[in-house]
């Protein structure tokens, strides 16, 4: 009825028409050459049985009739395969009728977002950020090495402080104890200590045994 009030059919509904109208075609094309078969069937048989009874007659005029079957059934598969052919092409025509509008589609679904994207205010907004994001980046790295610079002194102290208070508790001094001063050239002490009586050199090999556990204990230590 659309062609009456002259309006044309969407290409969509066309092709179903014509693919409905194939499909027809082969179901009937298919139920005639069953019955087709079913007739060579029949003609066999009877060709057998006529055969049996010695009438060789009506054997030649039947086998006329099953070549013609043959024939026709031949000629029904022939066509089934050409509308089977037909049928793919109105389905080849229709997947890239969907692919054109699905590409249509989606061009238009592409510009109407390029136009409400503002490529200018985008790319301020990345210049900016980028920007931010590099002072950001180096105020942390200022901050960083100042607080480094600042706690490494005081980390140093406290450690050599801490060294320091325990081989002197091993040793059995402390920080508050006064050590003795050195006495001075030249003063009469150190001439007393002069003039008194000299000590035997110790040999080469021989050391001290606090000495030798003290130098120890600081081995140890600094493992």
């Amino acid at each position: 009825m659309g062609n009456i009030f002259g309006k044309d059919k969407p290409l969509k509904e066309v092709l179903r028409e014509n693919k409905r109208m194939v499909n027809r075609a082969v179901r009937e094309l298919d139920r005639e050459k069953a019955a087709l078969e079913r007739e060579e069937k029949r003609l066999t048989i009877e060709i057998k049985k006529m055969a049996k009874e010695q009438q060789m007659s009506a054997v030649k005029i039947m086998a006329k009739d099953l070549v013609r079957t043959r024939q026709h059934i031949t000629k029904f598969i022939e066509m089934r395969s050409q509308l089977q052919g037909c049928a793919l092409k109105l389905q080849t025509v229709k997947s890239h009728q969907a692919m054109a509008e699905a590409m249509s589609n989606t061009a238009k679904a592409m510009y109407k977002m390029n136009k409400a994207v503002d490529v200018p205010a985008i790319s301020k907004m990345m210049a900016d950020f980028e920007r931010e994001n590099a002072k950001t980046e180096l105020m942390q790295e200022l901050m960083g090495d100042a607080i480094d610079d600042a706690l490494a002194d005081e980390n140093n102290e406290e450690e050599e402080d801490q060294i320091v208070s325990q081989v002197l508790d091993e040793i059995g001094i402390t920080l508050g104890e006064e050590i003795p001063d050195a006495p001075v050239l030249g003063s009469p002490t150190a001439q007393q200590e002069s003039a008194g009586p000299q000590k035997v050199a110790e040999p080469a090999g021989a050391e001290d045994p606090a000495l030798s556990e003290l130098e120890a204990r600081l081995n140890n230590l600094k493992r």
